[in-house]
C-alpha cells in the first residue's frame, strides 16, 4: 500500500541545496531545492514482490545504492518543493507498481463481418459501373 505525503516524508531521507531558475537574489541565498531519496530495500511499506517490480520498472530512475530519487525545484519555497517532491514520489511509486489488464480478444460480430462484404460489394459493383460498355460487332 502506497502512503500518503507524511507517510513518503517520514520514509525517505530529504536533502535540499540552492536551486537554479526564478528568484533573483533568493535563488544564491536559500537552499529551495529538494531531493528526496526513498531506499528500497528500506521502505517497510512496500512487499518484495512491489519492490522486485519497482527496481525492474523504474530501473532509470534508481542509482546502485538501490535508491529511488526525486528532485524538485519549480518553486521559490521550500515547503512547497518538498510537498511537490513527495507528491512526485507517491505518483512514480504508484505509476512503477500499476498493473495493467490483459486484454481478452473477441470475436468479430457476425454483422460486422456481413456489413464489410456487402461494403465490398457495392464498392465493386460502382468500380463496375466506371467501365465502358463492351463493343459488339
Amino acid at each position: 500500500m502506497i502512503p500518503d505525503k507524511e507517510g513518503i516524508l517520514s520514509a525517505v531521507k530529504v536533502k535540499t541545496s540552492r536551486s537554479g531558475g526564478k528568484g533573483g537574489q533568493n535563488v544564491n541565498k536559500v537552499s529551495s531545492k529538494v531531493e528526496l531519496v526513498l531506499h528500497l530495500e528500506s521502505a517497510e511499506f512496500l512487499t518484495t514482490e512491489e519492490k522486485e517490480l519497482l527496481r525492474e520498472r523504474l530501473a532509470f530512475r534508481i542509482d546502485q545504492e538501490d535508491q529511488l530519487h526525486v528532485i524538485c525545484q519549480e518553486d521559490r519555497s521550500q515547503l512547497q518543493n518538498k510537498e511537490r517532491a513527495a507528491e512526485k514520489m507517491i505518483s512514480l511509486i504508484a505509476s512503477g507498481l500499476h498493473v495493467s489488464k490483459t486484454r481478452k480478444p473477441t470475436k468479430i460480430p457476425r454483422g460486422v463481418i456481413l456489413k464489410r462484404r456487402s461494403d465490398k460489394k457495392n464498392l465493386s459493383a460502382r468500380k463496375e459501373n466506371r467501365k465502358r460498355p463492351p463493343v459488339h460487332d
